[in-house]
């Protein structure tokens, strides 16, 4: 697959078209791997918002009112037009985020299997009936539209992570408003082609770029009806607080700081496997990144040669390099504050087994690299253990045994995701059920649940009581309607003052 080059504007799509708006303020976006800045953004201001909610909103009647197995049609050429051109938006990931591109192929291929679940939307929206409830009368339930909701996206994945969101609530009859990460917004534009080439109507679909003044603009108008947001706890706290405040309907996803516990009797071999593609894989910019191995009783002596062996021969290179198993980071900013991190960890006094600072690419002078690194003795009061690092860090606990690893996990404020590599079925079960995390992986390093699960973890990882995409993402896109009726010929003569009950 070719490089992804494009040197025009980032522009808005609102009602169907691209469209510069209102925007006057800009931002360059950078290709990670080179440093070069080819593209401009431009930052939507309150006027391109309110643009956008409108043609949303008088869009929202029509679509609402559309047979949902009509509006599954449409999600169908759309997930036609996703397969066909998957590569091509894989290539425009890599150019703007860096992660490799068969990581960046791997992440179009999760957002398709939401829009293949989104297909089956007619199912979905069955409601309940009960036929007589009381003598001569019924009770059923229904699911409808919300109206215009908006989703506020991060840089790690600037498609399946939109893919958690729009497909469900187009395909339950909500009208749409994207705000993607300023780092990588071209993949919003991509997707909103294909969603029109595929049938969808003006104004169901929009995208406005921009930053901190679009995500306030959206938070704070009337029209918008719910509100889903995935990045840092303390945005996600913001947006929740605030939304909640407004009485919209919030589901925000925050930060993590994802545990991988190493039992004696584990697969060291498998073990290893698992810590170097979870902790450097995608340059660790996922939330479901393992950024902290938990090695029980004797097993650090024995994993952490190979560890460091492994992260020290990491291939890291440009994502489009067919060999590549680790990119650059995003932006200078972010590797700077990873850096940083790892010169905190030193003073902390934790032991630098691995340093992945200063990494040089050969003819990738100005991209933003640094390599895999590898901690040991780290403590549970560290800032490197107890905050999210987001980057390319895996830091090493030790602990005396099972009961240890499970009480260090628990009493971290996040509670994202977790795994536990063993071969026994007994602490297999017991991690599964007194783990206070989310999502857990029993010999699974990133147990991110497929389409029709649900995604979302527990204390301060997810402000709101509803996951994204499955089932849930369903019910957080439809309010519930329950309709009781009878006709006259059996309605009894006389006033009722009593609170009624089945007769």
């Amino acid at each position: 697959m070719q490089p992804y080059k494009d040197t025009a504007d980032v522009t808005h799509y609102i009602n169907g078209e691209r469209m510069r708006g209102q925007s006057e303020r800009t931002q360059r976006i950078f290709n990670p791997a080179t440093g070069d800045s080819p593209r401009r953004l431009l930052l939507g201001e309150q006027a391109d918002v309110d643009a956008a909610v409108s043609s949303a909103k008088a869009a929202f009647p029509k679509w609402s009112n559309t047979p949902p197995i009509r509006r599954a049609r449409v999600m169908l050429k759309f997930l036609e037009l996703m397969n066909q051109h998957r590569d091509e938006l894989a290539a425009i990931i890599t150019s703007e985020h860096g992660k490799v591109f068969s990581d960046a192929q791997g992440e179009v291929a999760r957002g398709i299997d939401v829009i293949e679940f989104a297909c089956g939307i007619p199912q979905l929206l069955k409601g309940d009936f009960t036929e007589q409830v009381s003598t001569g009368m019924d009770n059923w339930t229904i699911r409808q539209p919300l109206g215009v909701v908006a989703g506020i996206t991060p840089f790690n994945f600037p498609c399946m992570v939109p893919c958690w969101m729009f497909p469900v609530a187009l395909a339950a009859g909500n009208t749409f408003i994207l705000k993607p990460s300023e780092r990588d917004p071209s993949a919003s534009l991509f997707m909103a082609r294909l969603l029109k080439e595929a049938g969808l109507p003006d104004g169901v679909f929009n995208v406005v770029q921009g930053d901190k003044v679009v995500v306030d603009a959206l938070l704070e108008h009337p029209d918008v009806k719910a509100i889903s947001f995935v990045g840092s706890t303390p945005i996600a706290s913001y947006i929740y607080e605030t939304g909640a405040r407004l009485g919209k309907r919030v589901q925000a996803l925050g930060g993590a700081k994802n545990h991988m516990v190493v039992m004696p009797d584990a697969d060291l071999d498998q073990a290893v496997d698992a810590l170097i593609g979870a902790g450097y894989g995608s340059a660790g910019e996922r939330c479901m990144a393992i950024s902290v191995a938990v090695l029980v009783g004797d097993v650090a002596d024995k994993i952490l040669p190979r560890l460091a062996e492994r992260a020290r021969k990491l291939v890291v290179k440009d994502g489009m390099e067919p060999d590549a198993e680790m990119g650059p980071i995003v932006t200078r900013q972010a590797l700077e504050r990873i850096e940083g991190y790892i010169a905190t960890g030193i003073e902390e006094g934790a032991t630098l087994v691995v340093d992945g600072r200063g990494l040089k690419v050969p003819g990738r002078e100005g991209g933003f690299f640094t390599g895999g690194t590898l901690f040991d003795h780290v403590t549970p009061d560290m800032r490197i253990y107890k905050e999210e690092i987001f980057g390319p860090v895996l830091a090493c606990v030790r602990v005396k045994d099972f009961g240890e690893a499970v009480d260090l996990i628990n009493r971290h404020e996040f509670g994202n995701g977790v795994a536990c590599y063993t071969r026994d079925g007994s602490i297999a079960r017991e991690f599964g059920r007194r783990i206070e995390v989310g999502m857990v992986g029993i010999n699974v390093p990133i147990p991110v649940p497929m389409a029709w699960h649900g995604f979302g973890g527990w204390k301060r990882s997810l402000f709101g009581d509803m996951h994204v995409y499955g089932e849930e993402g369903v019910r957080f896109y439809t309010k519930q309607k329950s309709i009781m009726q009878r006709w006259p010929e059996s309605i009894e003569k006389g006033a009722e003052f009593a609170m009624p009950t089945a007769k």
